[in-house]
């Protein structure tokens, strides 16, 4: 073999070597940038996207840095028309192959979905719907399903107590239905897990005691006693006299919550606990763990009264007599208060 076939040869070999690494680096090599901002970027894919759709939706994430790479590889493996919806996570430094197979396999990440406490069926819809695809429209369609309430064995005024506030995680596409249907199945583990139920109530009941005990009050520690002070009048057949029933009617028929006048204990409503004995029809609202335990697992007292502090707890009387003078006792520091604050504003 001559000299010059020898180097001819090499140089051969070497091209070879050469174009077979830039074909592993076209396929394997990374195809994301560098994430400056986190540790992964996410891409939402919806439903029926076409093939370009798709590829813009990651190049506008900033997860890939060569469209080109991504088409041509896409193509020459057949699986552009493979790729599967859904949100997907994609971390630094994945090539090109393992992204197409990740979209390909429908490997799909995790959503949060979060319940706020204490909200209206409109407010929890809007920020529980957020994440996902459906959106708060089709999160609100679920909440007001005969359909799913009488496959979840309940009525639909009560799915908005059953929505027990805490971050789930779930796909982007699950539909909202089996969101609603998975949180009431937690709210149901939380009653047998904290059971039996007082009185014979039944979940929905107590959804519906603790949705009132939950706007009731905030104060650390008082609501076993609230809880205990409400079950003590039902189980005398007295009216349960709730501000929180008469503020959901309030909520019905103007919109929003209000500081409550004396009239509006008169208001003639369903839920106006005021005018009408026992639970309301259903929740006024959907009640954090503390507020369900707290009817699961009440104080121990007699109270059959409570008023407002004025620091956000109350004063529990056993007696009207005690009730009202410390109703009284509220009354002057209200009245001591707004004097105090026209004086400041005259000043």
């Amino acid at each position: 073999m001559t000299a010059s076939t020898r180097n001819a040869l090499l140089a051969l070999v070497a091209l070879v070597l050469a174009v077979g690494a830039a074909g592993a680096w076209y396929v394997f090599g990374s195809i994301t940038p560098n994430y400056s901002d986190d540790a992964k970027r996410g891409v939402k894919i919806p439903p029926g996207a076409a093939f370009s759709q798709i590829v813009d939706s990651l190049d506008a994430a900033g997860i890939i840095k060569s469209r080109s790479r991504f088409e041509n590889l896409a193509q020459w493996t057949g699986w552009a028309r493979q790729l599967d919806a859904g949100y997907y996570e994609v971390p630094e430094g994945m090539s090109a192959y393992d992204l197409l197979g990740k979209l390909r396999r429908g490997e799909q990440s995790y959503v949060k979905v979060t319940v706020p406490p204490g909200v209206t069926l409109d407010r929890l819809a809007a920020v529980a719907g957020r994440n996902l695809y459906a959106g708060p429209d089709g999160m609100k369609r679920a909440l007001t399903s005969d359909s799913l309430a009488r496959a979840l064995d309940t009525e639909q005024r009560d799915l908005l107590g059953f929505m027990l506030p805490d971050t789930y995680y779930f796909f982007w596409l699950d539909s909202p239905n089996r969101v609603v249907k998975t949180i009431k199945e937690k709210f149901d583990d939380l009653v047998r897990e904290n059971g039996p139920q007082p009185d014979g109530l039944t979940n929905a009941q107590v959804a519906t005691m603790a949705s009132i005990v939950e706007w009731e009050t905030s104060c650390p520690g008082e609501r076993p006693i609230v809880a205990e002070t409400y079950l003590n009048r039902y189980r005398i057949g007295m009216p349960l006299q709730a501000d929180p029933t008469v503020q959901y009617a309030i909520l019905e028929r103007e919109g929003a919550k209000r500081r409550l006048l004396f009239v509006d204990y008169r208001i003639q409503h369903p839920y106006n606990t005021y005018l009408f004995k026992g639970l309301p029809p259903g929740p006024v609202t959907n009640p954090a763990a503390s507020a369900v335990k707290a009817v699961l697992k009440p104080d121990t007292n007699d109270y059959l009264y409570f008023v407002a502090k004025g620091d956000g707890c109350h004063t529990f009387s056993r007696t009207l007599a005690e009730h009202q003078r410390a109703a009284e006792d509220f009354y002057r520091l209200m009245r001591e208060r707004r004097a105090a604050q026209r004086a400041d504003s005259t000043g």
